[in-house]
């Protein structure tokens, strides 16, 4: 995809199809009625025929368009003018992307930001524009079979001041990047658990590391991790044939001194809940247990695409979690990489035991930042529903910063507490803790539990299982969240 800027007054640009603003009431803005005085006075004459009302979302396709040099003009309703904000705009960016995917046009100019949004300047529109369009022209195959292409369209254009030119090109260049991550994010996630196993992680890993010069992957297998003494995470993958593996990806943008970020992202590509078994509706939808591998593999091809000036870290713990002979029962004790032991009271809650590893392991980079994304509790989603995220931090700082991050990307998370009150629900006869805290706060215990194995380093938990796809819906599949979250905090950074 091209992403272009144009400036000037409309009607200077010829294009394929010009993308115009209509207000509540059918009300025009400064654009607007400069395009509608080129055109003859056509957008007028549909708006008061109430051919189009200006509500948010709504959509009219022109083939009229006077001595306007474009072939059609797409109306696209943006609501109340003053109330035209980010997410309004979001909106009527997501319709006008939708219906050019449907169409021949080879390139399409949106005029939906020229009068200013509320709260978004040259830069965000520019993003915005770029990330849907991505999300808006994804299809999904099955690893080896080519993708149906959803669009025709090859360029895209904003059109801004000269003054915001280059703030909106930085836009695109961002917003593209972020748009491709999601993407891959979507695909990881999308794809059935009988291709996407831990070792085509591998493969998918060491294919990004082929594509740049920053980035180095290392990988460690079984025999490996029990060296390391990752008793945590070994007995998650003890009822399965799939070997687990654990990737470790290095991205350096930055000086070899500046302590990294670190991303830790849960990668159970299959979880069946072990021998304490899910019910079967909707497990299919488990193989979505990974999608907070799959952001983190997101979050690195936006860093290389974009070409993050900043040193980031990609750590993923994969495996499945299968009943069998060999598989972790219910009231087994095991030993984790940091030496605290662990009784399994339900294998179900397996997505810890991985991480806790992990976030050991984590630590010998030194992080500036260690953030964990997993699809970790059902109870998130009681608590938040498919809007936010959950997010528990040891560290205000990292907490304030993901939050703002979130809010500026439209990625929302929450913050939930990390009080010592709830680590008592986690008290065992026979261990350091138990894996469980039952059934209050699950989402809060779940996060204390990971909290144990950060100590000394500023450390955030995102909670993305609301999130992170849509199940069960004719719109079934990932979501590509929270990679925007991501990239937009370490953009910050």
């Amino acid at each position: 995809m091209r992403f272009q800027v144009t400036t000037g007054k409309p009607g200077k640009q010829r294009c394929n199809v010009a993308v115009v603003p209509v207000f509540a009431e059918g009300k025009l803005g400064i654009t607007g009625k400069a395009i509608d005085a080129l055109t003859g006075k056509i957008l007028s004459k549909v708006i008061k025929g109430g051919d189009i009302s200006g509500k948010t979302g709504e959509l009219l396709l022109l083939t009229e368009v006077g001595e306007f040099p474009a072939t059609r003009i797409l109306l696209v309703g943006c609501g109340e003018k003053d109330a035209f904000d980010r997410n309004e705009y979001r909106k009527a960016v997501q319709s006008s992307c939708a219906t050019l995917n449907n169409k021949s046009y080879t390139d399409a100019l949106f005029y939906l930001a020229a009068d200013g949004i509320k709260n978004a300047g040259a830069y965000r529109a520019a993003r915005i524009l770029a990330e849907t369009w991505y999300l808006q022209s994804y299809s999904f195959a099955l690893p080896g079979k080519r993708k149906t292409a959803v669009a025709t369209v090859k360029t895209l254009a904003i059109h801004t001041d000269s003054e915001h030119s280059k703030a909106a090109k930085q836009g695109f260049h961002d917003g593209s990047g972020i748009g491709i991550g999601m993407n891959l994010a979507r695909d990881l996630g999308n794809t059935p658990a009988n291709y996407c196993t831990p070792t085509y992680l591998v493969k998918q890993a060491r294919a990004l590391a082929k594509s740049c010069k920053q980035l180095t992957t290392q990988v460690l297998n079984e025999a490996d991790m029990k060296k390391l003494g990752m008793g945590s995470l070994l007995s998650v993958t003890a009822g399965s044939a799939e070997p687990a593996k654990f990737i470790i990806m290095q991205y350096q943008g930055a000086a070899k001194t500046k302590n990294p970020v670190v991303l830790v992202g849960k990668g159970i590509t299959f979880d069946t809940g072990g021998i304490s078994l899910k019910p079967p509706p909707a497990m299919d939808e488990m193989k979505y247990d990974m999608c907070g591998a799959a952001s983190a593999f997101g979050a690195m091809r936006a860093a290389i695409e974009i070409g993050l000036k900043t040193n980031l870290v990609v750590l993923i713990p994969t495996c499945e979690n299968m009943p069998s002979g060999t598989a972790t029962k219910p009231g087994d004790v095991v030993t984790s990489m940091s030496g605290q032991t662990i009784e399994i009271l339900n294998t179900d809650a397996e997505g810890r035991l991985i991480l806790c590893d992990a976030l050991t392991y984590a630590k010998r980079f030194k992080p500036a930042a260690l953030i964990d994304i997993a699809t970790l509790t059902g109870a998130v989603v009681v608590a938040l529903g498919k809007h936010r995220m959950g997010m528990m931090a040891n560290s205000d700082k990292l907490a304030a910063a993901l939050f703002e991050a979130g809010n500026d990307a439209d990625d929302l998370a929450w913050r939930l507490p990390l009080d010592q009150a709830y680590n008592e629900l986690l008290k065992s006869n026979f261990a350091d803790m138990a894996n469980i805290g039952g059934r209050d706060a699950g989402t809060i215990t779940a996060g204390c539990f990971l909290g144990r194995y950060t100590e000394g380093v500023e450390w955030a938990h995102l909670d993305i299982a609301g999130v992170a796809y849509n199940g069960g819906t004719t719109s079934k599949g990932a979501t590509g969240r929270p990679v925007q979250l991501l990239v937009e905090y370490l953009l910050q950074q």
